[in-house]
């Protein structure tokens, strides 16, 4: 619809654009470099955002760039996920039926990374997604999991992904102590800041192939004020506002557009 308005290739504020198109911050690329080397270091890390602010896209980069023939990515996000299940989730994409007792499966675990290790040569990195849903018990599992060989090596990277509770509500607390001592990186997504935000419009309107400018730099303001530089916020606006332009025959788009957008369009879905 719009897209042929605006004489666009690809559809620019969606979630699957490739991970090579999206826009990275300077705190997207120092935790992207950082995850590299707990995946190479084989390190136990926990990234936390708020919601909307980047850990699915990061995720994505992420794995996109580890050398597929160096590494196996195993990847997990269950809410409901039991000490059982989370062996049995992590068996399954090695291709192995879990045993019933937990601790069967974590030895059979422990033994068919040990031959990835060693046979295979490629080293495994567990992503743990909505990270902050997940009960004591089962976070515990990691902290059994990587005391290996009387805790004289890791057997896997492990990078558990959450929204900002993951550290406040839980792993600050006395009681997941244990948990948080065996921390090696710790890395926080930011908000974007105002000339943040405009390069990534800017960075989705390239992907997009888009060879006029649409935005104004009052519109760039408003976007940036109403979405609180969350990107899952800025591509709604943005979606809307370029549908609403569309609807109206209009090419540029400004910050009274924006604000129409924002206050009769998004309703429900703002931040306060």
């Amino acid at each position: 619809m719009y897209e042929t308005f605006f004489g666009m290739e690809h559809t620019p504020f969606v979630r699957d654009v490739p991970p090579e198109k999206l826009y990275e911050s300077n705190a997207f690329r120092e935790t992207l470099g950082r995850l590299s080397y707990v995946a190479d270091r084989q390190m136990f890390a926990v990234v936390t955002a708020d919601p909307g602010c980047g850990k699915s896209t990061l995720i994505r980069r992420f794995y996109s760039e580890l050398p597929k023939e160096d590494y196996i990515v195993l990847y997990l996000s269950d809410s409901k996920l039991t000490p059982r299940w989370f062996y049995k989730g992590l068996l399954d994409q090695l291709g192995l039926e879990a045993r019933f007792y937990r601790g069967d499966s974590k030895r059979q675990l422990q033994q068919e990374i040990e031959i990835i290790r060693g046979v295979q040569h490629k080293k495994v990195v567990c992503i743990l997604d909505e990270a902050h849903l997940i009960e004591k018990e089962t976070l515990e599992e990691f902290r059994f999991l990587l005391n290996y060989r009387f805790d004289s090596m890791s057997p896997m990277a492990v990078v558990l992904v959450g929204q900002t509770e993951l550290w406040e509500n839980k792993l600050k607390l006395q009681r997941y102590a244990a948990i948080r001592q065996r921390i090696d990186m710790y890395c926080i997504l930011p908000h974007l800041d105002r000339s943040e935000t405009e390069q990534y419009i800017a960075s989705h309107m390239d992907y997009s192939g888009c060879a006029q400018e649409v935005f104004t730099t009052k519109a760039l303001d408003e976007i940036h004020k109403a979405s609180a530089g969350i990107p899952r916020m800025i591509n709604r606006i943005c979606e809307k506002a370029l549908m609403y332009a569309f609807q109206n025959q209009k090419r540029l788009i400004d910050d009274y557009m924006i604000k129409y957008v924002v206050e009769h369009e998004m309703l429900g879905t703002m931040t306060t």
